[in-house]
């Protein structure tokens, strides 16, 4: 199984588009000559293809190999993860979007500065920044792994050209041609998985015949109820465990932050949440019935077992081969499918990087850079970046086996960040002591658990007959996917003390770790001395606890720092009526060209606009 000229062809035109793109939005508009058009697409843009790029984000491609060889190996318990995405979309777009775009940030880390303190804020950048640079080698060299093994593409061929023609674009582009970018891919992997799953049904009999052995092979799952935290995948671990994995991604993490900024209107950035909310369901269903029609083909004696490919992950690409191999072209889309998916992830990486690196780590250094110097040093950012990607997927392809650990990173670092935005956010009385301490105890709490599932797992995997002992399991990670994890052929006895900690659910990891970070937070707040209302930046603190707690007193609320609200949302016309207001001796009034308040304390009569 080998690629064609025309399937070569697909794939180069791939990459010219979008490089294309990024040139058209280097050399128009404003020609990317200030650092808010570069980083914040002059906050823009409009909510298709905001929504459009935060799902490319979300779909990388080990989303597209993973999920098709998790439902053809366990079924489609895996689908119940949709059920996450509601409460996952609707918090961020009712709670942080809110929060975040009235106080118009550029980085998600300012915020931890208005909250608590500087230090905070470096410790959210320095955490957010090690998360990415491990993760964006892997997700570049992983799908190029498994395609060169299954295809015989050259291996740094395809490395080298995803990751100088992404940080072309990037560099050149800015944020614009990374969402447009990100709409093009989209489109492609949409076509791409499409086209797989019409042609391998028809190949199968059609849908209704592989639906017919789906269920004779035991692959359509029902609900399962069973509350066990130590499960792999029911109901619960997916439906709620899940909803903190997405709000890890959709809520705090900056490159998703970036693109809800970047929209014109608060409106617009919160429709972007709603209007992604189909597009996953979609996703989600592409993958699963993909799987499926793997299996009506294949059934249980699967390739891996023949020995034609190595581990899951290069299942995907084989039944692609497989299913086109008579098809010249549609081979070629696929992996454009599958690189458009790597390309919009990594894009967003770079330019997350280069805007947290920009706004939290130089420019509070250097209050006085000119606008042209800081432009130029967040493309020369964004460059090094992803020269930097390069380097880590040469770093991933000597690592061998501890490339799953590499993956278990991301996931271990973005529940404990959820926990320090939770943490200020929804507690008035959390203070920069315990959000530090917190973020602390939750990083080390991820890596034991995350560290000691995975020795557990390699020992286990040396002694204990499995179903497939090349894999192991891979924490949440950005795309929230799943790719198998070891099953043992016979029944083990259930885990307790530590190893049972070791044994939770990955699913579990980011509310796990982002709860550890509140509780270890608060505790540490009321012994250190709470924060009190008189002492919070107005507009950083959603009033969750005041609307929960409306029943009590003023007096105790004010205590609980309950009263303080979110700030509001004016137009310009309110702002010209506020001039009229009468005001006490000694209040201020400041007024500037923005539309929304960045803060407002109407206990002190203080309006900061």
């Amino acid at each position: 199984m080998h690629f064609t000229t025309i399937d070569y062809v697909i794939f180069a035109l791939l990459l010219v588009a979008s490089a294309g793109i990024g040139l058209f939005y280097a050399f128009s508009g404003g020609r990317q000559r200030t650092t808010q058009e570069f980083l914040m697409a002059d906050r823009s843009m409009s909510c298709l293809p905001v929504s459009l790029s935060l799902l490319a984000t979300f779909q990388s491609a080990v989303a597209i190999l993973g999920a098709p060889s998790e439902v053809y190996t366990f079924g489609t318990q895996y689908w119940f993860l949709g059920c996450s995405y509601f409460l996952g979309l609707l918090i961020p777009a009712h709670v942080f979007i809110p929060v975040f775009y009235r106080l118009r940030l550029s980085s998600a880390y300012e915020y931890l500065e208005l909250r608590f303190n500087k230090t905070v804020r470096i410790c959210g950048t320095v955490t957010f920044i090690f998360q990415m640079v491990i993760y964006m080698g892997v997700v570049l060299y992983a799908p190029a792994l498994a395609l060169n093994a299954v295809t015989g593409f050259d291996l740094w061929g395809a490395v080298l050209a995803m990751g100088l023609v992404c940080t072309l674009y990037t560099a050149l582009g800015g944020l614009k041609a990374v969402i447009w970018t990100d709409v093009f891919q989209t489109v492609v992997m949409f076509a791409g998985q499409l086209a797989v799953i019409v042609v391998g049904a028809g190949q199968a009999g059609g849908i209704g015949e592989v639906w017919r052995k789906a269920i004779n092979g035991s692959r359509v799952a029902g609900l399962d109820l069973n509350p066990d935290p130590l499960e792999r995948h029911t109901f619960w671990t997916l439906g709620v465990g899940g909803v903190f994995l997405m709000l890890a991604l959709y809520g705090v993490n900056q490159a998703q932050v970036q693109r809800y900024l970047s929209s014109r209107t608060e409106k617009e950035a919160v429709m972007s949440c709603y209007v992604v909310f189909p597009c996953q369901q979609i996703v989600l269903c592409l993958g699963c019935l993909m799987g499926l029609v793997m299996f009506a083909r294949y059934g249980e004696d699967s390739p891996l077992d023949k020995g034609y490919v190595k581990t899951n992950d290069q299942m995907v690409l084989y039944f692609v081969m497989d299913v086109f191999r008579d098809l010249p072209g549609l081979p070629g889309l696929f992996v454009a499918c599958l690189f458009s998916g790597a390309l919009s992830t990594i894009s967003s990486a770079f330019n997350s990087l280069a805007t947290v690196t920009m706004e939290d780590l130089i420019k509070p250094h250097f209050p006085a850079m000119t606008e042209a110097k800081a432009t130029l040093l967040s493309k020369g950012l964004a460059l090094v970046y992803g020269l930097v990607c390069l380097a880590m997927a040469y770093i991933a392809s000597i690592m061998g086996s501890v490339l799953q650990a590499a993956f278990s990173i991301f996931g271990m670092v973005g529940g404990p960040l959820l926990g320090l935005f939770c943490l200020g956010m929804f507690f008035p009385w959390a203070n920069s002591i315990g959000a530090v301490v917190g973020l602390v105890a939750g990083l080390a709490m991820a890596f034991w658990i995350g560290i000691g599932n995975f020795v557990m797992r390699m020992s286990t995997s040396t002694t204990v007959p499995t179903l497939n002992s090349t894999t192991s399991p891979l924490i949440d990670n950005m795309t929230t996917t799943v790719v198998t994890s070891l099953l043992s052929t016979t029944a083990k006895p259930r885990p307790t003390g530590v190893e049972a900690l070791y044994s939770l659910s990955y699913m579990w990891y980011s509310a796990h770790n982002s709860a550890t970070v509140v509780v270890v937070g608060l505790l540490v707040s009321l012994l250190t001395g709470p924060m009190k209302e008189k002492d919070l930046t107005p507009g950083t603190v959603y009033p969750v606890l005041g609307n929960l707690l409306f029943f009590l007193p003023d007096r105790y609320r004010e205590k609980l720092c309950c009263i303080t609200p979110l700030a509001p949302k004016v137009n310009s016309h309110y702002l010209i009526s506020l001039m009229l207001l009468p005001l006490n001796i000694g209040s201020t009034v400041e007024f500037h060209t923005d539309t929304y308040c960045d803060a407002l304390d109407t206990r002190n009569n203080t309006v900061g606009c």
